[in-house]
């Protein structure tokens, strides 16, 4: 799925990574993430990584949306008090009301993003993965994870993103990097979504 990638990302950088559907844009966050193992080369990341690319990821449809935020934040490397200190912020943001006490078999897509997305923003990793989640979810959820994504923007945090929303990485992204059949076809600024947006 890839070939040949050879790319550094910095600290507090904001990066977006953009290429048609099939590109391994997937595949490389879930390299970058440790979610699967490169079968040549190596990635070394520096700090805490916590990934938002499959919203079923890390939880069980059998058991509660409470159950899952203790399943969930265990297996990204909390400890249980962790979990307990932010518990009550993860629920508020989720937003799901008495769903929370329900089995996560009940819940919509959109249910299991706005569940996923709060437990990992309040992980309060050092680089933040995201693929695609941004630009899903009804409006006011898209401006309050936005909102979220810009403190830890703020806060020199590092995120990498994959989305087919051109508008938003074009306001938020300092770097771009366009994946092409398995390779990289170009690095750099918001030039390289105009070049991409005239293929």
């Amino acid at each position: 799925a890839l070939k040949k990638v050879d790319l550094n990302i910095y600290e507090g950088e904001k990066v977006g990574i953009i290429g048609n559907n099939g590109s391994g844009k997937t595949t490389l966050l879930k390299i970058i993430a440790g979610i699967a193992v490169p079968t040549s080369g190596s990635v070394r990341t520096m700090g805490e990584v916590v990934s938002l690319i499959d919203l079923d990821s890390g939880f069980h449809p059998d058991l509660s949306g409470v159950e899952n935020i203790f399943l969930n934040g265990l297996l990204i490397g909390k400890t249980k008090e962790k979990i307990e200190e932010k518990f009550t912020e993860i629920v508020d943001f989720a937003d799901i009301g008495a769903y929370i006490d329900e089995p996560l078999y009940t819940y919509s897509e959109g249910m299991k993003l706005r569940l996923g997305f709060s437990i990992a923003a309040h992980a309060d990793p050092d680089i933040l993965i995201l693929d695609e989640g941004i630009s899903v979810g009804d409006q006011d959820f898209q401006e309050k994870s936005l909102k979220k994504i810009e403190e830890f923007f703020k806060a020199k945090k590092t995120i990498i993103v994959v989305t087919h929303d051109l508008n938003f990485l074009e306001e938020n992204a300092d770097k771009i990097i366009w994946i092409e059949k398995g390779k990289v076809k170009a690095v750099g600024g918001i030039s390289v979504i105009n070049h991409y947006k005239m293929e």
